[in-house]
């Protein structure tokens, strides 16, 4: 394709296309410039046609760029570099560094007649290599001169006279796969900056300014823009079309940093759309003399190839086709001058000289009436001298100008296309499109130009990502070629086009050669007044660097005096305001007010008003007319507390305990029982006061303990403090209290949060003590660091506080629900707030809530021409007054002309404020908020009105309040009396000290200060007047804080209308704020005067505009109308018949106050405020919602997503997170600087909610039931049940004194053995048979799942030897528990461990599992090898820190609510606890339990129950006896010497307790809690402890004690729950491993048989804890088709043998003992309440019903049994019988004729065989319909018995 160019220019239609195409864009909605540049380039020349032919091509130019040709590069090998050679990139072969970022500082020696340029590296696209060029062979500045050939020198080794680029390439490592080129990898010149940096120049043009339009991408770069996809639409936009391409020749205009701005972002290429039709060629275009103005492409300026012979500087390539310039559309556009405006060339590419600078003229305010505001842009602003206080400076446009350069890095890594930012004319084009489309009266956004240039680039890369997929999914369709990007030199002229359609609003200055002379030109300007009509100049030049260098000189009044008040801080505008009122600087001002009108003075005016003529007398009080009614609509409802604002609390809560039970540990709840806080508000005395009695009226102080004088409030304001000074003491004395009470949670509530978030460091720099006191109280070491702090904040505007440094946690964020879900909870009420007033904006069939007042806004804005040099604030109020004195005189003056002198709204809120009075017997009123931020002004503004008040007789009409944070509430004696009698208040001296206690107060409250400080407003609050506000600080924070005063809560459906309305709470939480039940057609008439107007409709987005169109109408024509404002605010109205009220109907309520108090306040904003809220962007928000959250914040990045309307509160807490970040005056700006990996603090929570909305009630609520909870954490139900069948045996015997320590053995054995049951949960089994048992025949007997569901439980407090589970996370038990944060979890080994019993058939394997720290406990055949033993003490030893007995606790299903932590429990002492578990559940008791020692029961025991745990712990324990006195005899030791007990404790077991004995007179005194610890070493102490077989303590029970009582110490009977076991002298009475019940008591039965001796220590006392999860007595039954729980019936349970039944999947034992349980009655019938006549049991006890008496027996010799002679049996129980079991031993015992027998065995044929070896046949009878077996299926082995009856 040879020289040929495509894109040639075309010259027809071209300027009349360009400029249709830029105003159709002007006029378009879209802010995104059109597609103008589509129309103006031609189709690539590789489409054949028409257009192109006769055009000589030469292909063989395409050697010179292979990136210029759609065939793919010639592949290109380099030759190998020498051997030892460097061969890293950036470096030469001689090993030197060459890149620029290395060198920048280095002094290169360059010869004469060379250049510095910057060669680009593919491998390392991110740096530029150093090289010395001779400057012959380098073209210059319009790409032409460049001789053939190369020269160039290697800056980094010296070596010097290369004469080819492919030798030189190949020296400093290009390491290329193509043909090495000059023009392709020499980029940039390099130039020395200001301060003798090397620093990267303009590129280097070869070929031209605009060269050849690439058809194929070069290597993508972060410096280069490859070509872009070309796009099918040809209406696209060009800024959605793909980046502009790079050519050889220069078009990176802007990538040069100025010496000054070193930070400036350097970018290349440009967004203008490629060309989309094809059009026919044009040549080289020149418009107007002397101007080169290149817009498609020039041909052939460049040098010629190498092939081209005779090519002279001044000669045409032979494509070049010369045509007549068209005629100039310099008319078209506004010029700056009438001379040319063309491309100044610069001779050198030298930066600007750091000395220039721009004077700026004296007396420019004075002749201007303006300071103008300069934006600074591109390049360096020269400096300003003179008169430099009339003229600000300001760098946000050049901030979003950055912005929009730096691409995100997920852009930056994109490889599938170029992606490049805006370039710089681009961004100035964009910018000037903006200006354009500003109305007069509008303040440019950068907020608003920020999202163009993001919106612009967006689309033009998706557009480019789009065309890129398409193209390739079409290959081989050739890729077409693209537009020219746009440059500096047709910025200009599209520039003035784009400002043709504006007037003179904006003006381009484009023919200064600097922007020093193009400032000082502005400055002429503006002193010869020819800028009058322009708003903003836009300076636009190229700078020596041949950068594109630009700035914005914004001159419009309006514009300037709003810009300029923005840049000012809050405490340098307060000293402005105060220096304007204390100079006289208003004078002229007040006297151009002094004028009621032509020919009157208003203080004459105000003299001659009568108060006799003008207002009824003063006689509001209700004491002076006897004769009127009371107001029977008053009432006042004091803090109830609404159904959300529960729910909030409990969400607080769970919080609270998510933090708990994290595995952090941050927050140990189990250790605290106490709660205490503090709440920090902001230095308001209102919101002081208002928080305090809210606290002492919710009745907190008194449920924690805090205040036990609950009759005044003074004892809640040590509770709440103010964040000024004073605070500091307040929160060291906490810190020490946290210090000195570690078992109190102290929480720190942080009220209203966003007031004061800057850092400390900040606020020591600016000098004032109260900024940045936040952070160094809360955000203190003391605070972080203490583990019982507890930190909440509370706010209505939580964003400033979610920032990228934020230390609170997203999972610790609470948000207020929604409107939409008060319906979860019950709400009465519905919030009104932001949203809802923006709402009434857009509602067609209601006045709108938000307004702005049209008439007031022109006198300002007249105003603020007239004096330029007085603040905004100052003439607002000033307007404000005189509308409200006039409003005052015509309404209760009587100077009805008057009326044209004010607005209509301020006409109204007067006539609403005077009028409502006058219907109520006690005079009620409405509430006037007039929000004036600057205290001088609202002083000022507080004298005025009151004073006209008082000139106007109308003292006791309404009072005049002065909201000063800094002071309390003043109101005059008539209205405090008025107050009092309301309120029924007695106290004399008593004040109003918050809002909302002057509630129905008629008023105008002057609300001051620089930010809301969390005062809350009273109900009455009907207008709120922000007219005075500033527009300036234009921040999501300060914007939304404003609109939240008028926030309110309405009822979301009607009340009883025949009840009395209750009156406003004193509380923004208020759940009963009255509401009216009137429908939207009784709206009441608010005027005194009926002719005098109502309400403007002018306000209404979709009314006229126009200040001379109001359309005015009367409140009563509204309320005929049904105009309410509140048709929307109301879920639901009344649509019964009776409830409909006409249009002339009365007035429900006589009281105004009444009607109104369900009606939002209506709120009038200035006009610039009103347009920006009501103003929706593209995501369908307020405009507002996309500023900046605060102003101590900063977006990381242009690049971020508006916020979507169906956001929820945690998305959008996210989207800040992300996009935002905090400046140095932040208080977090340093939260990453603590090199934590989580920077957010564990202990710190956030609740949002919006202002009003009863966020103080909540956080309350949330005290109170996090006391609750604590207080329930630390109690425990504890089963208290009295002992049942309790007889003569509890009483005081004489086998031990009453004060006995230990048991004596001899006085033991001659005891008798209880066999009765006492322990409760025992109530409904079998009694057993005694002859000296009184049993209580006629005990009412509960099933055992009623007993379980039912039994008696108590609270009682957790003493400090407790157990506790595995909540339970105090610093004392983390290493006890495995748990520390620091390391990682505990190390175990799993140890195999294999014994054999005759009872199990077969070797049983067992496995320990045993932590690192606990093998000391066991015997290993050497270090980490077999497991032998588990060591054991001698019974000689004795450490008073040591158990010696292993405890061992079988346990199921509760691995969180089993209470093994007893490190408490132990008092410290080390003991050996050993936790046995089923295999399936081994892995969650680890997780659970790591540093515990854990015995695992084999796999054939899973379903088994507590007898088979028992059974392996015992026959286990006795096996390592005997290992254990093997290993001491080889020691030396006595095989009886070693220690036999263990411990078998319940899971359960909770606390123990010792009762003290007086020792003179033996009786019990009182009970104390002990540890476990002296409880097992007195056990373990007792003299001849190894003679008892088995030893333990009663269960607790309230009842046990009675002070007073005597009580034998010790007793022989059944123990439960917690037994010490003597494995030696129990060897052979083993746990019935097949047992799911009783098999302590069956246990105990058979020890006593054997002779053994069993003592309890009577007192002692284990109390054991209520746990509903888990345990041994879970029993589920359920069929084998189904694994779900089923209801059977238990005669279900057995069946008869080879039947059809319904077999069940539940262990054939558990069958069997369920079926006796409740069957035995049937089976025994004999027995049934019979207790002379038991079932005799032979060698086990089974429990048969509490309506069976069983009578054990032991078969085995010598074993003691009761005698039995005289006893007639009614059953005989044979239960596995063994060989003990003869015929001749049941010979011994007498039977009832027709007694039932009932023979139990594994199997049918064991059956038959004990039948017939008992020779039962003898003396019973059978049938065959008295075989039985367990609803089992064969493989599920049931159990068989067989019934009988006595012959």
């Amino acid at each position: 394709m040879g020289n040929s160019y495509a894109g040639q220019l075309r010259t027809t239609r071209f300027e009349e296309v360009l400029h249709n195409s830029i105003e159709a864009s002007l006029r378009s909605s879209s802010v995104v410039p059109r597609p103008v540049f589509s129309q103006l380039y031609l189709e690539p020349e590789q489409r054949h046609g028409p257009q192109n032919e006769g055009h000589v091509e030469n292909e063989e130019d395409d050697d010179e760029d292979g990136s210029e040709s759609n065939s793919p590069p010639i592949p290109y090998q380099m030759k190998p570099p020498p051997e030892g050679s460097c061969t890293t990139d950036g470096f030469c072969r001689a090993g030197k560094d060459l890149r620029l970022a290395s060198m920048s500082a280095e002094c290169v020696d360059v010869p004469t007649g060379f250049l510095l340029v910057g060669a680009k590296s593919p491998s390392i696209p991110d740096h530029i290599l150093v090289c010395a060029v001779d400057q012959r062979f380098l073209p210059d500045e319009r790409g032409r001169n460049a001789l053939l050939g190369f020269s160039g020198n290697c800056v980094g080794c010296g070596e010097k006279g290369f004469r080819y680029f492919t030798e030189f390439s190949n020296h400093i490592n290009l390491n290329l796969t193509t043909q090495p080129k000059k023009q392709k990898h020499l980029k940039y010149h390099l130039l020395r900056s200001a301060q003798g940096l090397l620093v990267k120049g303009p590129p280097i043009c070869w070929k031209g300014i605009n060269g050849r339009v690439r058809q194929t991408s070069t290597v993508a770069s972060a410096e280069e823009t490859p070509a872009a996809p070309r796009t099918n639409d040809p209406l696209a936009s060009s800024a959605s079309a793909g980046p502009g391409p790079n050519s050889a020749s220069c078009t990176d205009l802007n990538g040069h940093l100025q010496a000054s701005e070193p930070s400036l972002p350097m970018t290349n290429g440009s967004h203008i759309s490629a060309s989309q039709q094809p059009l026919p060629q044009a040549g080289l275009a020149a418009y107007g003399p002397g101007r080169l103005t290149v817009i498609g492409s020039i041909a052939n300026t460049g040098p010629p190839k190498k092939r081209h012979k005779g090519w002279s500087p001044e000669s045409s390539g032979p494509s070049e086709v010369q045509r007549p310039a068209p005629s100039s559309t310099v008319s078209a556009t506004k010029s700056a001058d009438s001379g040319t405006s063309g491309f100044v060339g610069q001779g050198s590419s030298a930066l600007f000289p750091p000395g220039e600078c721009v004077t700026v003229p004296d007396n420019l305010l004075q002749i201007c009436g303006l300071q103008p505001v300069i934006f600074k842009g591109h390049g360096a602003l020269p400096r300003l001298c003179g008169n430099t206080g009339e003229v600000l400076v300001n760098t946000r446009l050049q901030v979003c100008y950055r912005g929009s350069h730096t691409l995100p890095r997920i852009y930056e890594q994109h490889r599938a296309s170029s992606i490049q930012p805006l370039s710089t004319e681009m961004q100035v084009l964009l910018t000037i499109y903006y200006l354009v489309q500003l109305a007069p009266d509008q303040v440019p956004l950068m907020e608003d130009l920020e999202q163009i240039l993001m919106r612009s680039w967006r689309e033009s890369h998706l557009t480019e990502i789009r065309q890129y997929q398409q193209n390739h999914t079409q290959f081989p369709t050739p890729i077409l070629g693209l537009a020219q990007p746009l440059t500096s030199s047709q910025l200009p002229w599209l520039a003035k086009l784009a400002t043709s359609s504006c007037g003179e609003s904006v003006l381009v200055l484009d023919t200064a050669p600097s922007l020093a002379e193009a400032l000082d030109d502005t400055f002429q300007r503006l002193l010869e007044g020819r800028l009058s009509q322009t708003h903003y100049v836009v300076i636009i030049c190229m700078g020596r660097s041949q950068e594109t260098e630009s700035c914005v000189v914004v001159t419009g009044k309006h514009q300037t005096r709003a810009l300029a008040e923005s840049m000012i801080c809050p405490n340098d505008c307060m000293r402005e305001i105060e220096q304007e009122l204390s100079t006289g600087m208003t004078a002229e001002l007040e006297a151009s007010f002094s004028s009621a009108g032509p020919d009157e003075d208003l203080e004459a005016v105000l003299e001659k008003a009568s108060p006799e003529t003008t207002s009824p007398p003063a006689q509001g009080c209700r004491l002076e007319h006897a004769g009127e009614p009371v107001c029977a609509e008053y009432r006042v409802a004091w803090h109830e507390i609404r159904p959300i604002q529960l729910a909030v609390a409990r969400k607080l809560l769970s919080h609270v305990c998510a933090i708990a039970d994290s595995s952090t540990h941050n927050l140990d709840l189990g250790s605290f029982d106490k709660v205490e806080f503090l709440i920090c508000v902001p230095p308001s005395e209102v919101t002081f006061q208002q928080v305090v009695r809210h606290l002492w009226s919710s009745g907190v102080l008194q449920e924690l303990g805090l205040n036990q004088d609950g009759s005044s409030a003074k004892g809640a304001e040590q509770y709440v403090v103010k964040l000024d000074q004073t605070a500091v003491a307040k929160i060291n004395d906490l810190i020490q209290k946290s210090k000195l009470n570690p078992y109190t949670l102290f929480i720190l509530v942080h009220d209203h949060a966003h007031w004061d978030i800057s850092s400390e460091e900040h606020g020591r720099l600016m000098g004032d003590p109260s900024s940045g006191l936040v952070d160094s109280l809360l955000n203190c070491r003391q605070i972080q660091e203490a583990a019982n702090i507890l930190i909440l904040h509370v706010t209505s505007l939580p964003f400033a506080l979610q920032t990228q440094n934020t230390r609170i946690s997203p999972y610790n964020e609470i948000h207020w629900p929604f409107n939409n879900d008060v319906d979860l909870y019950h709400e009465k009420t519905k919030y009104f707030g932001v949203s809802e007033l923006l709402e009434s904006t857009r509602s067609g069939n209601c006045l709108p809530l938000l307004r702005f007042d049209s008439s007031f806004e022109s006198m300002v804005a007249a105003l603020e021409e007239r004096f330029p040099k007085l603040h905004s604030a100052v003439i607002r109020t000033q307007v404000l007054l005189r509308h409200y004195c006039m409003a005052l005189l015509a309404t209760a003056g009587g100077q009805a002309q008057l009326q044209k002198h004010t607005s209509v709204e301020t006409l109204e809120m007067v006539q609403c404020l005077l009028g409502v009075t006058g219907s109520c017997g006690e005079r009620h009123g409405h509430m006037l908020l007039l929000r004036i931020p600057f205290p001088p002004l609202a002083a000022r503004a507080h004298r005025r009105l009151s004073r006209v008040r008082d000139l106007l007789g109308l003292h006791d009409r309404f009072e005049v309040v002065l909201g000063d944070p800094a002071s309390g509430i003043i109101v005059g004696e008539h209205f405090l009396n008025q107050l009092k009698i309301w309120l029924k208040i007695q106290d004399p001296d008593w004040t109003p000290s918050t809002y909302l206690e002057l509630e129905a107060l008629p008023c105008i409250l002057i609300f001051t200060g620089m930010d809301p400080m969390g005062e809350s407003l009273p109900r009455s609050l009907k207008y709120c007047d922000q007219r005075v506000l500033s527009c300036c600080a234009l921040q999501r924070t300060a914007l939304e804080q404003e609109l939240g005063l008028a926030a309110y809560l309405v009822w979301a459906e009607p009340r009883n209308e025949h009840r009395p309305p209750p009156s406003s709470d004193l509380s923004e939480s208020d759940p009963d704020k009255p509401s009216s039940t009137d429908n939207e057609e009784e709206e009441p008439v608010l005027d005194v005067n009926s002719a005098l107007p109502g309400t403007d409709h002018s306000q209404n987005p979709q009314a006229d505009s126009s200040p001379h169109k109001q359309h005015k109408v009367t409140l009563h024509q509204a309320a005929v109308r049904g105009d309410t404002t509140q048709a929307h605010s109301r879920s639901s109205k009344s649509t019964s018949p009776g409830s409909s009220s006409t249009p002339g109907s009365p007035l429900r309520y006589s009281c105004s106050w009444a009607r109104d108090l369900n009606r939002p306040p209506v709120v009038l904003l200035p006009k610039a405020l009103y347009d920006l809220i009501t103003t929706a962007d593209s995501s369908g928000l307020p405009k507002s919602t996309s500023f900046l959250p605060h102003a101590s914040v900063e977006w990381d990045s242009s690049f971020r997503p508006l916020l979507s309307k169906m956001m929820t509160c945690t998305e959008q807490s996210l989207y800040y997170r992300q996009w935002t970040k905090p400046t140095a005056q932040h208080m977090d700006s340093s939260n990453r600087a603590e090199g934590r990996h989580d920077s957010f603090h564990p202990r710190r929570l956030l609740l949002s909610g919006p202002p009003q909305v009863g966020k103080t009630g909540a956080y309350l609520q949330f005290l109170g039931i996090l006391s609750r909870m604590l207080i329930r954490l630390m109690e425990v139900d504890i089963y208290d049940e009295e002992d049942i069948n309790c007889g003569s045996e509890l009483e005081a015997g004489h086998y031990h004194q009453p004060a006995a320590s230990w048991p004596d053995a001899d006085a033991v054995r001659g005891m008798p053995f209880h066999f009765t049951i006492h322990d409760p949960k025992y109530e409904d089994i079998s009694a057993i048979y005694s002859p000296d048992s009184a049993l209580n025949a006629e005990r009412n007997p509960r099933r055992q799942e009623d007993v379980y569901l039912r039994r008696r439980t108590a609270r009682i407090k957790l003493s400090k030897y407790a157990a506790y589970n595995t909540y339970h996370h105090c610093e004392q038990c983390h290493q006890y528990m495995g748990f520390n944060p620091r390391y990682q979890l505990c190390e175990s080994t799993l140890h195999a461990f294999t014994f054999s019993h005759l009872l199990l058939g077969e070797e049983i394997q067992l496995y320990f599992i045993i932590p690192k720290s606990k093998e000391h406990h066991f015997s290993f055949s050497q270090p980490g090898g077999q497991l032998e033993s588990m060591r054991l003490p001698l019974t000689s030893d004795w450490n008073p820190d040591c158990i010696k007995s292993p405890i061992f606790t079988p346990t199921t299903g509760r691995h969180e609510h089993g209470l093994f932590n007893l490190f408490h429990a132990m008092d410290g002492a080390s003991h050996l606890h050993i936790l046995v578990v089923k295999e399936y559940e081994m892995a969650v008791y680890k997780k659970y339990w790591p540093n515990h020692i854990m015995l695992v029961l084999p796999t054939i025991f899973n379903g088994a129950g507590i007898g088979a745990a028992h059974f392996l712990i015992k026959e286990l324990s006795y096996h390592n006896l005997e290992l254990e006195r093997s290993r001491r005899v080889e020691h030396g030791s006595r095989p009886q010497d070693v220690w036999p007990f263990i411990i078998l404790a319940d899971d359960s077991c909770v606390m123990w307790n010792a009762v003290e004995i007086d020792p003179k007179s033996g009786t019990m005194e009182s009970e104390r809690n002990v540890s476990l610890k002296q409880v097992l070493q007195h056990m373990e102490s007792c003299p001849d402890i190894t003679q008892y077989g088995l030893c333990g303590v009663r269960k607790w029970s309230s009842q046990g004690l009675r002070p007073g009582q005597r009580r034998e110490p010790f007793s022989r009977g059944h123990l439960h729950d917690f037994l010490l076991l003597n494995v030696d002298l129990t060897q052979d009475v083993q746990y019935n491993q097949n047992r799911f019940t009783c098999d302590d008591v069956d246990f105990n039965l058979r020890v006593h048989s054997a002779g053994l001796l069993i003592c309890r220590f009577n007192n002692f006392s284990v109390m054991k804890k209520q746990i509903a999860i888990g345990g041994y007595r879970t029993f589920i039954i359920k069929t084998k088709m189904t694994d779900v729980p089923t209801t059977v019936q238990p005669s279900q349970y057995v069946c008869a043998p080879d039947s059809k039944h319904l077999f069940l999947a539940t262990p054939a034992q558990l069958l069997l003992e369920k079926y006796l349980q409740h069957t035995s009655q049937r089976l025994f019938p004999l027995s049934a309440d019979n207790c002379d006549h038991p079932v005799l049991s032979v060698d086990c006890y089974l429990n048969l019903g509490p309506e069976v008496t069983v009578c054990f027996v032991s078969s085995r010799p010598h074993s003691i049994n009761i005698s039995t002679a005289a006893v007639l049996f009614s059953g005989l129980l044979l239960y596995f019988c063994d060989s003990f079991v003869t015929p001749g031993f049941l010979k011994k015992f007498q039977f009832l004729k027709g007694a039932t027998l009932c023979v139990i065995c594994p199997n049918r044929s064991a059956l038959r065989q004990t039948v017939v070896r008992l020779e039962l046949e003898d003396r019973w009878r059978f049938r065959l319909s008295d075989e039985f077996q367990t609803a089992n299926a064969k493989e599920d082995q049931p159990l068989f018995f067989l019934t009988g009856k006595h012959i």
